[in-house]
């Protein structure tokens, strides 16, 4: 695949190689594809709640060509917030065990290669039947989700819809609304006050939207559910092409894979998507699990107490005073005080790279459990992205299993029925919902996919990792020798990492490179100290570093330090020796013995 000159290759094919990535459809799936209607037909919307005449606006990222979530909200009759969150029905178009189905159970998710993007469904499904386009009719799945005056959920509904949009928003233009009397902010954003005109009609709705998405986060964090803030970050004139590719070109709305949600921009429009998907993520997980119902959930372990407890130590030694409510017991609570806490430390980036270090990963399960990074105890699954994750494409199949085959009374005698489609039918459903027949395919189906679908996510994740491990080794190559500004990440015996602040490239000053002194490794401080010249390289030190060789393949950048760090002090003294993993290393002889 890479032919006989491997080093050659681009960087983008050793990717696809390595990790046995799809580059092509097969003529079964694109014959699939062009057999589906190229419009909405009026039998389509037949048994679907017609929403059309509903204000529904979409917000994404600029470089966002699959739009596959709509917003829309409504006042009811007794004065609540009714708000709509419409996700694109894939599943009416993607029948089971098909051709483009049984692709897309194979590809299990889209991988973003930077401006590549190896798709999970073929054309014309992201971009055109599913793609919430406005003034174009479209069908989806509806969680409609009427709020009290301080956003607590007061019931809801999830119905099969069809919708039309109004308006389609970029985050830049959705904040504009938001800032459009403050003529600098806006200048900030790149945004002329007269392009803003044509959204009018909808100046009140993005308002409107805004000021309910605060309260519902404001509800997130009160059970404990918190953020990671990363600070913005502005890459330098010459890294520009590095720049470009770093960017994301997509982020999912909803935590993602990480399990937590990570803060980077700051974006107030941003906010407004991602409460509201995690809200209807939530909600769905709820009813699949009151239903009683095969479900297909999102679970994100608890960190290991260990692990927390020397954060603490760490943390505390870099004069961050952390300490868990419960010295027995994690709690999401825990990490919302700790974000905090960081926010007002110089320190901050570190800790968070520390804190991240201690999840475990996310996964799917076909048995409902708590979810760590979101402070949910019982259930929580994706439903909001199924052009892009196979898992919600699952979760919307067993939704239309509901609403076709659901059973909504104990026996055709019964006079006691329930509505499925309602929050209303929790605790009141004593029966088997599904028919046998199809109870049992379901349960088949979803006893295998959790692990495949886990494992695919994984290799997405890698693949991604990869290709821009790729792009920083193949751009420092090109500035071998030149010193750069870094930031200490981590410590270990051998050596310490470096964050290049500017590039976001990270190295590794090896221990054998410190030709001044013998040094002793101090884990609990996190930090190597020279026995003589009292010079220590520390956790959260900045340090001047040379970049002395890069292997591009294994993506490893070899620094060597030539200046910064700090002085040790008595107070930094060790007391409890090899007790707490203090080793020495002759540095000018440690290379010799380890050659």
């Amino acid at each position: 695949m890479l032919g006989s000159d491997a080093e050659a290759a681009a960087d983008i094919d050793i990717v696809y190689c390595k990790h046995d990535l799809p580059q092509n459809f097969q003529e079964d799936v694109f014959i699939a594809a062009r057999g589906l209607p190229n419009r909405i037909r009026k039998a389509d919307t037949k048994d679907r709640l017609d929403l059309r005449s509903h204000s529904a606006i979409t917000i994404d990222g600029p470089h966002c060509k699959a739009i596959d979530d709509a917003l829309s909200l409504d006042i009811t009759d007794q004065g609540y917030r009714r708000l709509g969150v419409h996700i694109a029905d894939v599943a009416h178009y993607v029948e089971a065990d098909e051709a483009i189905d049984r692709e897309a159970r194979r590809r299990g998710t889209a991988v973003y290669l930077g401006d590549e993007v190896v798709p999970m469904l073929p054309p014309p499904l992201p971009n055109a039947l599913c793609c919430l386009l406005p003034g174009k009719d479209r069908l989806t799945i509806s969680v409609l989700i009427t709020l009290d005056d301080d956003a607590q959920v007061l019931e809801y509904e999830i119905q099969p819809s069809v919708i039309q949009v109004e308006h389609k928003l970029n985050y830049d233009q959705a904040q504009g609304i938001l800032m459009r009397e403050q003529a600098d902010e806006l200048e900030k954003l790149g945004i002329d006050s007269d392009e803003l005109d044509e959204f009018e009609p909808i100046f009140d709705l993005v308002e409107s939207l805004f000021q309910l998405s605060q309260e519902v986060k404001q509800r997130r964090h009160e059970r404990g559910s918190f953020e990671l803030s990363l600070p913005d970050h502005e890459f330098p004139p010459e890294a520009e092409d590095l720049a470009e590719y770093l960017s994301p070109k997509f982020q999912y709305d909803d935590e993602g894979a990480l399990g937590a949600m990570v803060v980077s921009d700051h974006l107030p429009a941003r906010v407004i998507v991602t409460e509201f998907m995690l809200l209807a993520n939530q909600l769905v997980a709820k009813h699949i699990k009151e239903l009683g119902i095969p479900g297909l959930y999102r679970i994100h372990r608890t960190p290991d107490l260990a692990n927390v407890q020397e954060l603490v130590k760490l943390a505390n030694n870099m004069e961050v005073n952390l300490a868990l409510a419960d010295e027995e017991a994690v709690q999401p609570s825990d990490y919302q005080n700790f974000t905090e806490q960081f926010a007002s430390s110089d320190a901050e980036k570190v800790l968070t790279y520390l804190l991240l270090a201690t999840f475990k990963p996310a996964l799917y399960s076909a048995e409902p459990g708590p979810h760590f990074g979101l402070a949910l105890t019982e259930a929580y699954t994706h439903f909001t992205s199924p052009v892009r994750r196979y898992p919600d494409l699952l979760v919307h199949r067993l939704l239309h299993a509901v609403f076709e085959h659901g059973r909504d009374r104990r026996s055709t005698r019964s006079k006691d029925q329930v509505n499925l489609r309602h929050s209303s039918c929790h605790g009141q459903i004593s029966w088997s919902v599904l028919p046998p027949n199809i109870q049992q395919q379901v349960e088949e189906q979803l006893s295998r996919a959790p692990i495949k679908l886990t494992e695919r996510e994984r290799i997405a994740q890698d693949a991604e990792s990869d290709l821009e491990g790729l792009k920083k080794a193949a751009f420092m190559q090109a500035h071998t020798g030149e010193v750069f500004q870094g930031l200490i990440t981590g410590v270990q015996s051998y050596g310490f990492f470096v964050e290049l602040e500017e590039l976001l490239v990270e190295g590794l000053v090896h221990v054998s490179s410190l030709k001044d002194d013998w040094y002793e490794y101090r884990s609990r401080q996190q930090k190597l100290v020279g026995r003589k010249n009292r010079q220590q390289y520390r956790l959260g030190d900045r340090v001047e570093v040379q970049v002395k060789s890069v292997d591009y393949y294994r993506q490893q950048i070899d620094l060597v330090a030539v200046g910064g760090g700090s002085e040790a002090t008595d107070d930094d003294e060790d007391e409890n020796g090899d007790e707490n993993g203090s080793k020495g290393f002759p540095s000018e002889d440690f290379s010799q013995e380890e050659e």
